[in-house]
Formats: C-alpha cells, sequence, structure tokens
C-alpha cells in the first residue's frame, strides 16, 4: 500500500473519530478520574421528571450505557489506528505481520488483521465483511 492511500484512511479515521465523540458526548462525557475514557451521565433533570416511572427511567440509562460502551469500543479502536499510523506500523497484520489488504482498509480503516485473520484479531467485523 502506498502512503497517498494511508493519507485517505487517516482522514477518515480523523472524521470518524470526531464523529464518534460528538455521539459519546450526547450519552456521557469523559471520565474525570480515567482520562481517555467515557462514562454515561444520567438524563437530564427534565426529561426525568417528564417519566413517572422508575423503570422506564432505569431502562433508558441501560440503554444510554449500551450505546456509549458500543462507541467507546470503536473510538479506542481508531485511536489506536491512528497511533499505529503515527508509529509506521499501519497496515500491517497484528497476526501474521503480513499487510492488510486495501480492500479490506477501505471498509473498515481501523482494521488490525488481514482477511485471514479477521475473526482472530479484530474484536468487530466489518459491515461489508470485507
Amino acid at each position: 500500500m502506498t502512503n497517498p492511500d494511508w493519507e485517505k484512511f487517516k482522514q477518515q479515521l480523523l472524521t470518524e473519530r470526531a464523529e464518534l465523540e460528538k455521539d459519546l458526548a450526547k450519552v456521557g462525557r469523559e471520565s474525570p478520574d480515567r482520562p481517555g475514557e467515557w462514562e454515561v451521565t444520567p438524563l437530564a433533570e427534565s426529561e426525568a421528571t417528564m417519566r413517572d416511572d422508575v423503570a422506564t427511567h432505569l431502562e433508558e440509562m441501560d440503554e444510554r450505557e449500551e450505546v456509549e460502551v458500543g462507541l467507546e469500543e470503536r473510538y479506542e479502536e481508531v485511536k489506536a489506528a491512528l497511533a499505529r499510523l503515527e508509529a509506521g506500523t499501519y497496515g500491517v497484520c497484528a497476526v501474521g505481520g503480513e499487510p492488510i489488504e486495501s480492500d479490506r482498509l477501505a471498509a473498515n480503516p481501523a482494521a488490525r488483521t488481514c482477511k485471514a485473520h479477521r475473526d482472530s484479531g479484530d474484536s468487530r467485523s466489518s459491515p461489508t465483511a470485507v
């Protein structure tokens, strides 16, 4: 893979990181005790008082936590890919050391593994199953 491809993937990763940060801010905040990690924030008081059922409120918090966990997992994958770009190890399979196919990186710029090792190294499968 060539450096121009890496620049394209870097821009995609930076864009995705910014979008994930916006989405995370909708359901949580960066933890003051654990920098770099996110935590779910409670519903706004006005939202909570509009609900007359405590069970509904708890269900909403569970849903917000599920969303936050998924977003944070992807956020960490994107940050790790950006770190690999900076370190010069981007595009190299974390399992076998071979180059990651460009179509795999196009489908998931944060991919850590080649197609052959996709199931053994990536916690997130690409949406297009490349």
